[in-house]
């Protein structure tokens, strides 16, 4: 049997069975978030060991924490960090299947590889900082140390400020990775068409530039390492929008000359 997506729901609820199913998928969503939060608390210091390894590739081997209740913070942060990873596919099942009701078919299919690419681009993102700017903008930043003017300079890295570094670098290029899914759906709706996107070209570098800027800490070394990736996306994200409008060209029949009289 050939899988099918049925059409809209031809349901007459009324407005308390939505807010009741509402209840319900948040309800599941934080319990699946409390569930991982539990395990990950458990797991808490080999998450941690993880995320220390782009440091310690950068040639750091020690972390400090000024304040006595600082690490076991820096333990919750991490397990919640770590929580919301492992149930994110529980939240987003739960979310989609309390929308999905409120859509045709045809909306469903155009939205489904949108939900396969949102995890997969923003996974190659948190790799991309995780395994290459990380460690090279660490090492950059160590590199300031030594003698200066007679004072010897060193690092000394806490905990706490460290675990929120590598949070951002994370979230930074994860969610810089999604702008190809907001392209094509801005695209997709009729906001914008690829000629505009096309001749916007010049203010969309200015505008990416300047969100790297802001989003990645103050070196030149991880916002170099975002912004090509994101003019890569973009230009990528121009390429399959031509590819859809040929698509679209070829499937419509063309529409014969009127008569003339």
């Amino acid at each position: 049997m050939a899988f099918q997506i049925r059409d809209i729901d031809e349901s007459q609820a009324p407005l308390l069975d939505h807010l009741i199913e509402l209840r319900t998928r948040l309800l599941r969503a934080i319990a699946a978030l409390a569930v991982a939060f539990g395990v990950c608390l458990y797991f808490s210091d080999a998450i941690l060991g993880f995320l220390v390894q782009p440091l310690i590739r950068a040639g750091q081997n020690e972390l400090i924490y000024t304040k006595l209740y600082e690490a076991f913070f820096v333990e919750l942060k991490v397990s919640l960090f770590g929580a919301f990873c492992l149930a994110f596919p529980v939240i987003a099942n739960q979310l989609w299947a309390f929308v999905a009701p409120g859509l045709y078919a045809k909306e469903k299919k155009a939205f489904l590889p949108f939900l396969i690419a949102t995890p997969v681009l923003f996974t190659m993102g948190a790799a991309l900082a995780y395994y290459v700017v990380m460690p090279t903008a660490f090492r950059w930043m160590l590199g300031f140390e030594g003698n200066k003017g007679g004072l010897q300079l060193k690092a000394l890295p806490a905990t706490g400020d460290y675990l929120g570094l590598v949070m951002q670098f994370i979230l930074a290029f994860g969610i810089s990775f999604l702008l190809p899914v907001l392209l094509l759906l801005l695209n997709r709706a009729g906001i914008v068409s690829r000629a505009q996107l096309a001749g916007m070209r010049r203010y969309v570098i200015v505008a990416i530039t300047a969100v790297a800027a802001i989003i990645t800490p103050p070196d030149v070394v991880s916002q170099l390492m975002l912004l090509v990736p994101m003019l890569l996306l973009f230009e990528g994200s121009l390429i399959v929008m031509r590819l859809g409008e040929r698509r679209t060209s070829e499937v419509l029949p063309a529409v014969p000359p009127a008569d003339l009289p």
